[in-house]
Parts: C-alpha cells; sequence; structure tokens
C-alpha cells in the first residue's frame, strides 16, 4: 500500500509552544542524561551532517523516475504523477502538491471519477500538511466512497481521523477536543474493517486508536511487535519509533522515549523524510534534561527540515520555537552581563579602599561557567579586567613600598636636623643654625624623588622606553643621556601610564606649569607615527612585568 508513509500521527507541536517556558525553568535543575545513549546521538549527529548526501540520493532517484513516463497515455501519465506523488509527499510539500493538480487534470481530461476521487485523497494529505482544516473537509467531503475500492477507502479514513486528531491537538480544548477524537476513532474504526490483517498499516492503526482511547499498555504492545520487525523500511520504522515515543512520554518514561526518538530522528533522515517531528520532539526532550546545545542544534535541524519541505503550519510551528531557545540564549548572556556588572562594582570598590586606607584586599573572583559561545566575549572581559585589576594591584604594591620607605628616610632626615637645631638654639649658636639652614639642598632632594620614581617605574615597566619609542618615528625617538632613567618627556608619560592624566595633578608632581605640561605633550604627540588622539591610549597599552 503506497499511501501507508502518508498517514502518521506523531505528537503535535501546539502543547510544546505552551509548555516550553517550563521546559526552560526545568533545564537547569537537571545535570544531564543517560551516558548509554552517547553513541547513538554521535550516529544521529553524523547523519545530521551527511544529511545533504542522503538528499542527493534521494533527488536521484526522483530525475530518474521522472525520466520514466510510460507510453505517454492518460493513464499512464496518471500513474506516473502518482508514483512522483507518493516520493515528494514527505520530501517536498510543493513539488507534492503540483503532481496532485497534474493527476487531478488528468483525470478531469478523462471525466474519470474514480480518478478524481483519490487525487482528492492526495490532495488532503497535502492539506493536512499545510494545517488547512477546513479545507480538508471540504475536499474530502466530496469524494464517493462507492468510487473506490477497500484500500483507497481505508485512506480516506485514515485521512478522516488524523484531520480530527490534529484538529483536536490544534484546539487543545476540553470541551472539543474529546469530541474530536471520538470522531477520529470512529473513523479509524472503519479502516481497519478494510486493512488487510497482519500488515503494517493494521497493526500501526490499531496500536494509534488503542493510544488514542488511553489503552497505552495495549498500544505499546501492538508498536513493539513493529519494532521487532526487520523487514520495515526506514520510514515505517521512524514513524513506529516516533509514535511509541509519545506513549513513554505520557507514562513518564523519558529515558526510553529519547532512546525511540533518536532512532526515528535517525530513519528520518537516511529516508529524505522532512514532515516529521521527531528531531522537534527529540530536542524538547533533551532540552528539558538540560541539554541545552543538541536541543538547539537538533531544533535547527527541525526547522531546516520544515523550510525545506514548505509546508505552512509546520514552518509556523517550528518556527516558533527558535525566538524561545534564543530568548534563553540571551538571559544566560545577561544574567552573565549582571555577575560581571556586580563584580566590576566590587573590584571598584575594593581599588578605592585600597587607594584611601592604604591596606592589600584579598581578591576572591568566582570563575563563571557557562557552555554557550555567545558569552565567549564577556569571559574575555573578565580576564582583561582581572589583568588590569592585577596590574594595579602590583603598581600600588611598589609605590605603597616605596612611599613608606622614602618617607621613613625623609622623617630620620628631618628628625636629625630638628634635633641638630635645637642642640644649636639651646647653645646659642646662630651662625651655625644659618649654616645648616643653607646648606638645604631642595633641589637634590626634589631629584633624588624623581630619581626613586624613575627607578619603581622602570622596574615595574622594564620595557616602556622601547615600546614608548615604537610610537614615535625614527629621528624623533628619545635618547637618553648617560645616567639618565627618564627625562622629563618621559617622565610625564610614565605618570599618565600610572593613571594620572590630569595635567594639573602632573604639573604639581613634577613641579611644571600646565602649559608647560602641555606643551611637552603634544610636542611628543606631534612626532608619533599616530593620530593625536589615539598616542595616549597606546601608551595605556604597554604593559607592566
Amino acid at each position: 500500500m503506497k499511501e501507508k508513509r502518508s498517514f502518521h500521527f506523531r505528537t503535535r507541536f501546539t502543547g510544546f509552544r505552551r509548555s516550553f517556558f517550563l521546559l526552560i525553568l526545568l533545564s537547569l535543575l537537571n545535570s544531564g542524561y543517560s551516558q548509554k545513549y552517547l553513541p547513538l546521538l554521535r550516529q544521529l549527529d553524523s547523519a545530521i551532517s551527511g544529511s545533504a548526501r542522503y538528499d542527493t540520493i534521494k533527488v536521484k532517484e526522483i530525475r530518474e523516475l521522472k525520466l520514466n513516463k510510460g507510453e505517454g497515455k492518460a493513464s499512464s501519465l496518471y500513474g506516473h504523477y502518482l508514483n512522483l506523488y507518493e516520493e515528494y509527499h514527505i520530501f517536498s510539500y510543493d513539488s507534492a502538491n503540483s503532481y496532485v493538480k497534474k493527476m487531478q487534470e488528468i483525470a478531469n481530461q478523462q471525466a474519470n471519477d474514480t480518478l478524481r476521487a483519490y487525487a482528492k485523497i492526495k490532495q488532503a494529505f497535502i492539506l493536512i500538511s499545510s494545517g488547512m482544516f477546513k479545507e480538508v473537509f471540504d475536499t474530502l467531503s466530496t469524494v464517493r466512497l462507492d468510487l473506490l475500492n477497500k484500500l483507497q477507502q481505508a485512506e480516506y479514513y485514515i485521512l478522516m481521523a488524523r484531520s480530527y486528531y490534529d484538529l483536536a491537538d490544534y484546539d487543545h480544548d476540553d470541551s472539543y477536543a474529546p469530541l474530536y477524537n471520538g470522531k477520529g476513532n470512529r473513523y479509524l474504526d472503519s479502516s481497519l474493517t478494510l486493512l488487510p490483517p497482519h500488515s503494517f498499516e493494521y497493526n500501526y492503526y490499531s496500536g494509534l486508536k488503542n493510544t488514542k482511547e488511553g489503552r497505552l499498555e495495549t498500544a505499546a504492545s501492538y508498536f513493539e511487535n513493529l519494532m521487532r520487525d526487520t523487514s520495515l523500511s526506514l520510514h515505517d520504522l521512524a514513524l513506529t519509533a516516533s509514535t511509541l515515543s509519545d506513549i513513554y512520554i505520557r507514562k513518564g518514561e523519558t529515558d526510553t522515549a529519547i532512546y525511540l526518538l533518536i532512532r526515528a530522528a535517525i530513519s528520518d533522515i537516511r529516508s529524505s523524510t522532512k514532515e516529521t517531528s521527531a528531531t522537534f520532539n527529540l530536542a524538547s526532550l533533551l532540552f528539558n534534561k538540560g541539554e541545552l546545545q543538541r536541543a538547539s542544534t537538533y531544533v535547527q535541524k527541525a526547522v531546516s527540515d520544515a523550510l525545506f519541505y514548505g509546508a505552512r503550519q509546520r514552518k509556523l510551528q517550528l518556527s516558533s520555537i527558535l525566538p524561545l531557545i534564543e530568548a534563553e540564549k540571551l538571559n544566560a548572556v545577561e544574567r552573565e552581563k549582571r555577575n560581571i556588572s556586580t563584580y566590576a562594582v566590587i573590584i571598584t570598590a575594593s581599588f578605592l579602599l585600597l587607594v584611601l586606607l592604604v591596606v592589600i584586599i584579598v581578591r576572591q573572583v568566582n570563575k563563571l561557567k557557562l557552555a554557550k559561545k555567545t558569552i565567549t566575549r564577556a569571559h574575555e572581559l573578565q580576564s582583561l579586567v582581572n589583568a588590569k585589576l592585577e596590574e594595579a594591584n602590583k603598581i600600588k604594591e611598589e609605590y605603597i613600598g616605596y612611599f613608606f620607605n622614602g618617607n621613613s628616610e625623609f622623617y630620620t632626615r628631618i628628625e636629625k636636623f630638628k634635633r641638630s637645631v635645637e642642640t644649636k638654639i639651646a647653645d646659642r649658636k646662630l651662625d651655625e643654625i644659618s649654616f645648616f639652614v643653607n646648606n638645604l639642598n631642595l633641589k637634590k632632594e626634589r631629584e633624588e624623588l624623581l630619581k626613586n620614581f624613575d627607578q619603581i617605574f622602570l622596574k615595574l615597566f622594564p620595557n616602556f622606553i622601547i615600546e614608548f619609542n615604537k610610537l614615535l618615528k625614527g629621528e624623533d625617538q628619545i635618547r637618553l643621556k648617560e645616567g639618565e632613567l627618564l627625562n622629563t618627556h618621559i617622565r610625564i608619560f610614565a605618570l599618565i601610564r600610572m593613571g594620572i592624566h590630569e595635567p594639573e595633578k602632573i604639573a604639581a608632581i613634577l613641579e611644571y606649569s600646565v602649559n608647560t605640561i602641555n606643551t611637552y605633550k603634544t610636542k611628543i604627540k606631534n612626532k608619533s607615527i599616530l593620530p593625536n588622539e589615539d598616542f595616549e591610549r597606546r601608551v595605556m597599552e604597554i604593559s607592566s612585568v
């Protein structure tokens, strides 16, 4: 029975659309799925990677079928178009629909009511795939069953059953859904009286009817017997495994459902079946298990198949799910940003406390973990902040030590000078006091201060002069005098590298006017190989040890 591939009743996506937000919340509470399915999942990943190859084989088979048109008679053409429809009806919606129209044209040319009725049955499957329920019922209501043989009548009843089942899933309403499911069951009863006993179709739809009526154990026995049949085609295997997985989902045995859906998805890909929901249903269960990456990959595959197939309803159903997954990814990124902002505030407060209280703060930064490629930049930013903070800590430690040592020596000299002066005053040796005061060499003290600054700075930034000269033109690079650690030009930008950017503060430290400082800076920037506005930024990028 060629049409057997057409009639499958997989879980519709309406229920998943309404429960997907709950899955998002639950996904963070689960750590993963059973490891025993990893080899099978790898097979699925491999099948997805090779799906283009399977599609190429499918297209080649269809191309060869198109070349064999028979004798060119109308009856032969009808059969030829029917065969092409069979190849396309789960592969490409538009192509299948076009061959249904060709079948109708041949039937109308021959004024053959039997062929016309059978073409309507084929058209009904296309309409169901597109979610056009009214059009399905309008089309099937005009079919004369007395013109069809038993198998064709069975197809009619199965399509009517599917239409009511799908309509019940779409409405998902306590008032109307039971009514529609009841009608579907009655139509399926009619089909079972016409199907050959022990055929795949008879067993499959017997299992489906028991499923719809809530007899899950009986239904499962039908599908499990079919799963043991090694002669099943890939499509029949996928159809059986996918429908059986619905039963295990309803029973709460999700691990078994995952196993069945993996097998169904692999078979669908290898048979180039695009009118399918196994991959999407699998993605939903894995998402519920906390496997966001695989769930995203499989949903993308499901959307790709829906777009390839071209049925409007299926594209709308699947496309509505993608924003939910992307929203979860964005939420994860936003949570990461908020965490980083919190840490930045803590780090800034710690830095201010270090400056104001002159204490060393022990930093603790929690390492953040996420599997999403979308937060890589956030991790890099955190690393950069940590590096900058570490550099700032090194600078502070060196200069705090220098501050205490320098001040200690200075206060020792002042204390010694004070005692000497007090002694001279007590002894009335005013001339010697004048001698001491006049011999105070403040210029030498200032030079010593700058020399100490230069030594500490070059200890922190040993390559500063080399990197600084790289920013200048060759002929304008700075050459220091013998014994000179830094000159005024470099010292200004050394202070800037230390984080002192205000000309007023630099002028106060070096005992120059603000205009003089600005003149020195402008003079250096004019010799740079960089635009003036980029020079200080590049200076700040010179790294410490």
